[in-house]
């Protein structure tokens, strides 16, 4: 990889700046006024759909991100250049936002049509999402599962760069597709051609059935796969119209 590029040590460095400034002016609250809100919550702002990419939740969850950025950023600046690369990475990551917020609209929309069918008014929705009350009797007409959907859904946020750094997973793994990735997420190699399509899988198959072990159910996994959607269109038609190194 070299030494670190110059479009990826900014990106780290704002990112970094980002995780910290919430942390020392908590009063400001900007962790909730740059995270990416559901459209229909008063705290939705359209900055969000940019800002939400240098937002982290937690050491971990940015110290991850900022390496991987670093260790598949790096090779792909390298080949691309400065420009191209932050094309890419920003069509990556609000990309990956635009995906999640319409599976979570989509997902809204279903449960709030079944409200409306069994009669509710708009006021009485607003108030379950608002306050996550609601009259008991209408669990005869509707699922406890479908009202916590659409208030949780009501009531999310998403952080970080993850949308985008699966985009530059996916780069990497067609630009240098016999990587072997070892001591980064295994302790034996294996090909960036086999890994990356498999933690694909695994976050669409989490995001399909709702079921998380080990992350968690914070885990944003449409943004994923939305981030490496992306970042698979893009590659694939620089490739497929054979431009040299892709520059």
């Amino acid at each position: 990889m070299g030494r670190i590029t110059e479009a990826v040590k900014h990106l780290i460095v704002i990112n970094v700046i980002f995780f910290i400034a919430p942390q020392l002016m908590p009063g400001l609250g900007l962790q909730n006024l740059f995270a990416l809100h559901f459209p229909m919550n008063p705290n939705f702002g359209v900055w969000q759909i940019l800002t939400h990419m240098f937002m982290h939740g937690g050491f971990m969850h940015i110290l991850f991100n900022m390496y991987a950025l670093w260790a598949f950023g790096t090779p792909l600046e390298q080949m691309w250049g400065r420009n191209k690369f932050l094309f890419f990475y920003f069509s990556a990551g609000l990309g990956s936002a635009a995906i999640y917020t319409l599976v979570n609209y989509l997902q809204f929309n279903s449960v709030y049509d079944q409200l409306v069918n069994i009669g509710l008014s708009s006021s009485e929705i607003q108030n379950i999402l608002t306050t996550g009350s609601y009259n008991p009797q209408i669990l005869d007409r509707i699922s406890e599962e479908s009202l916590a959907t659409i208030y949780g859904t009501y009531h999310s946020s998403a952080v970080g760069a993850s949308g985008a750094i699966y985009g530059v997973l996916v780069a990497f793994g067609f630009a240098f597709p016999n990587a072997k990735l070892a001591l980064i997420f295994f302790p034996v190699p294996i090909a960036a051609k086999y890994f990356i399509p498999l933690i694909i899988l695994g976050d669409l198959f989490f995001g399909l059935t709702g079921y998380s072990i080990g992350s968690g159910p914070n885990v944003a996994h449409w943004a994923h796969i939305g981030g490496a959607l992306i970042g698979f269109i893009i590659v694939w038609y620089w490739k497929q119209n054979q431009f040299k190194r892709w520059n």
